[in-house]
């Protein structure tokens, strides 16, 4: 039997004789580990235990003699029967140390040794079909731990922001107790001018009151306040109209700007071409009167 690592904190090993597979998990892979290195010792102890007693029986005369064969017993976790128990490494390691080899007599007769065997079997193919639920279920929990595993880490980030806000309120706190002073100096000065500005609106509606040529001015300065208003926001329709206009002039200007400057390009090609053609002319002169 050979104990393999299927993951970080699994590890299995198969009986290919009695056609069982074994499988326990741990708690971390220094458990793992040292599970592993066990398995290996107690492995080679049962090989040597094999051999000595396989000298013993060469050695034995006696042909009706009953010789005994050194098992180890396999560890497994108490899960396999059904149990939701743990069993830790720990206590496995504690389990095989205590575990003494058995002796399994040889029947005589090849039929009950048959029969031995087929019982054997039989109760090492119901083990194997109860490890392989167990297996199952297993993996299962395990993909369900995983997703309660990601619940709690959100969970447990959100806490952690919730904190780290709190904690930045708390410092604030001394800040806003120092403002929260200040804003009622500054409402008790406030309500302070409040009460004089009131008082003096109060001498000024006495004197507005006792006043109706002030009354007949204020209603002047309002009409005046009107027309005044209605003149502004014809000047401003006036301003409003004379930029326009500046604008559209503007852009007149430059387009008319631009159709000059193609038009001197034009002219100065075709007065290029004029050139080439006088050039041509008295050249063609010159060898016609040659």
């Amino acid at each position: 039997m050979n104990f393999t690592k299927t993951s970080h904190k699994f590890g299995q090993w198969a009986d290919s004789r009695a056609n069982t597979v074994y499988g326990l998990g741990f708690p971390s892979e220094a458990h793992l580990s040292k599970f592993a290195e066990k398995f290996s010792e107690f492995k080679e102890a049962a090989r040597l235990a094999k051999e000595k007693s396989q000298e013993k029986m060469e050695l034995t005369s006696s042909p009706s003699q009953e010789s005994a064969t050194d098992l180890q017993s396999p560890v497994t976790p108490e899960s396999i029967n059904g149990t939701d128990e743990r069993v830790t490494p720990d206590a496995a390691f504690n389990a095989e140390s205590r575990a003494e080899p058995n002796a399994v007599p040889f029947p005589h007769s090849s039929t009950s040794i048959t029969k031995h065997w087929e019982a054997e079997l039989a109760t090492l193919k119901g083990n194997n079909a109860k490890l392989t639920a167990t297996l199952l279920e297993s993996t299962a929990n395990v993909k369900q731990w995983k997703q309660q595993l990601a619940a709690y880490q959100e969970e447990a980030e959100r806490l952690h922001k919730r904190v780290t806000e709190l904690e930045c309120i708390s410092g604030q706190t001394t800040g806003i107790k120092t403002q929260k002073t200040e804003l009622n100096q500054t409402i008790e000065e406030l309500e302070a001018e409040l009460k004089a500005k009131e008082e003096e609106l109060e001498k000024l509606k006495e004197e507005v009151e006792n006043a109706d040529q002030l009354q007949t001015q204020k209603d002047s300065l309002t009409q005046k306040l009107q027309e005044t208003e209605l003149r502004n926001a014809e000047l401003e329709s006036q301003l409003l109209d004379l930029e326009q206009r500046l604008e559209n002039s503007q852009s007149e200007d430059g387009a008319f700007r631009k159709s000059l400057r193609s038009l001197l390009e034009l002219l100065d090609g075709k007065i290029f071409e004029l050139t080439e053609l006088r050039d041509s002319l008295a050249k063609l002169l010159e060898s016609g009167c040659s």
